[in-house]
C-alpha cells in the first residue's frame, strides 16, 4: 500500500470525488457504511438501501449477483484492514452480513434511533396507529411528493428554462445522490 503522506481528511476528500464519479466505488462506499451501523442484513436488504441511496438497478440489471460479491469482497477486506471480520450468519433468527461481537447496531447509530425516538409525540403516535395502512401509506406519499415538488420549485427558480417534469428529474437525482 502507497502512503500518501497527507491527513485523512484529505484522503476523504479524494474518496468523495471517486464516489462522485464512479458508481462501483459509491457501492462499496454505501455498503459498507450501511454494514458499520447496522448488522445482520440480509443481500436483499443490503441491496435496497444501496439503491435507496443510489438509484435503482445501480448493481446493474443482468448480472447483478455477480456485482453485488464481487463489491461485497472490497468491502470484506476493507473491514480486515480496519481489523474487523465480515461473516455472514444463516441463523434463522439473525440472518444476514454481521461483524462478530459487534451490536446489531453501531452505538453512533443506535443514539440517533433513540434521540429520533425521544423526539415522537406519543399522542400522535397513538394517532397513526388507530390509521389504516392505506391512510399511512397515502400520507407518507402527500409528505414526501410535497417535499419533491418544493424541491422541484426551487430548482425551477433557479432555472426559468426547465420544465416541471424536468426540475421533478433533477429533485429526484438530489434525494438519492450518496
Amino acid at each position: 500500500m502507497i502512503s500518501t503522506g497527507v491527513s485523512p481528511k484529505s484522503n476523504e476528500v479524494i474518496l468523495q470525488d471517486a464516489i462522485q464519479r464512479d458508481l462501483t466505488t459509491a457501492r462499496r462506499a454505501s455498503l459498507l457504511k450501511t454494514l458499520w451501523n447496522e448488522r445482520y442484513l440480509t443481500r436483499a436488504q443490503l441491496m435496497a438501501r444501496v439503491e435507496l441511496r443510489l438509484g435503482k438497478n445501480c448493481f446493474g440489471i443482468s448480472a447483478w449477483e455477480d456485482t453485488f460479491y464481487r463489491d461485497m469482497r472490497v468491502v470484506k477486506r476493507a473491514f480486515q484492514a480496519a481489523g474487523y471480520l465480515l461473516e455472514y450468519s444463516r441463523n434463522g433468527e439473525h440472518p444476514g452480513y454481521h461483524l462478530p461481537g459487534q451490536p446489531a447496531l453501531s452505538p453512533e447509530f443506535r443514539q440517533m434511533v433513540k434521540s429520533s425516538a425521544a423526539e415522537a409525540d406519543p399522542r400522535q403516535i397513538e394517532i397513526y396507529r388507530k390509521l389504516s395502512p392505506a391512510v399511512r401509506f397515502r400520507q407518507g406519499s402527500g409528505i414526501s411528493n410535497a417535499a419533491r415538488d418544493v424541491v422541484a420549485y426551487r430548482i425551477r427558480q433557479d432555472n426559468p428554462d426547465l420544465t416541471v417534469e424536468e426540475s421533478i428529474r433533477m429533485a429526484l437525482q438530489r434525494a438519492y445522490k450518496p
